[in-house]
């Protein structure tokens, strides 16, 4: 892919190609590299997207947009655009580096991302930059949910519970395994009520607990959401009480001999 699709996909045209080809230039292939537009890239990153969320997530308070915008320009959510960009295929590296994989290295290619929006902010001012962070990621915040985006495993199980008026969660290790430098545990996470019991790995505690509350949330949503149709399913409706018959019985004959009219008797079912 040549540069003109790359700046086709971000949506700016370098009037200086040399800052392009500086932002994407590890350390490794050359003294002159990207790290100090990355440096500058980071701030121009947290400011556009901080503008981005403080207009799109009017209802959001400081604390919420604070955490939807650490999630947003995390090293995984860069690396993500930056496959999208197809940005491996313009960097600049060393030997050692290219032998190593770092061509598809996340931290690599993050940080280059970061150094290219700080060579646009150079190149054409802050507002350019800004529209094309905005181009970026206006799309992901479509498809992402900014009230859970951010929030860990064990938060989000935990406001689900007391949400639905169900106890807190309750973990513990039932196992650890390996070495001192290099242990495994085990996390048990319970969720008595809705009578769920899983297990999560990790090689800290907090990683299994993590772990197992990944898997107790996605079993609670489950749980709740057949609910309801096992109790449609229970309510069954009355069957309609019997009706009693309307018989005569036989005409019994008069003193005359002559038949009476026969009297209506209620048969019961």
């Amino acid at each position: 892919m040549s540069v003109t699709d790359l700046e086709a996909k971000l949506g700016y045209r370098f009037q200086n190609p040399d800052l392009r080809r500086l932002a994407l230039t590890h350390r490794s292939h050359s003294a002159q590299h990207n790290e100090r537009l990355e440096f500058l890239g980071d701030s121009v990153l947290n400011l556009a997207v901080a503008g981005l969320l403080y207009r799109e997530l009017s209802n959001f308070d400081e604390g919420d947009l604070s955490r939807v915008r650490s999630s947003l320009v995390r090293q995984q959510a860069l690396h993500d655009i930056a496959q999208t960009l197809s940005l491996h295929q313009h960097l600049h590296l060393g030997e050692g580096e290219l032998k190593s994989g770092g061509l598809r290295r996340p931290s690599i290619l993050a940080d280059a991302l970061e150094a290219l929006f700080g060579a646009i902010f150079l190149d054409g001012g802050f507002d350019a930059a800004a529209k094309v962070i905005d181009g970026l990621y206006s799309p992901i915040l479509k498809q992402v949910d900014p009230r859970t985006l951010g929030k860990d495993a064990k938060t989000l199980l935990q406001e689900f519970l007391q949400a639905h008026g169900l106890p807190l969660p309750a973990y513990q290790v039932v196992a650890t395994s390996g070495a001192a430098h290099n242990q495994m545990f085990e996390v048990e996470c319970s969720l008595l009520k809705l009578n769920i019991t899983v297990l999560g790995n990790g090689a800290s505690r907090r990683a299994a607990e993590q772990a197992a509350a990944t898997k107790a949330f996605d079993a609670a949503q489950q749980a709740l959401s057949e609910a309801p149709k096992k109790r449609r399913r229970s309510r069954k409706s009355p069957e309609p009480a019997p009706q009693a018959k309307l018989v005569f019985a036989p005409a019994e004959k008069s003193d005359a001999g002559a038949p009476a009219a026969g009297k209506p008797v209620t048969e019961k079912p």
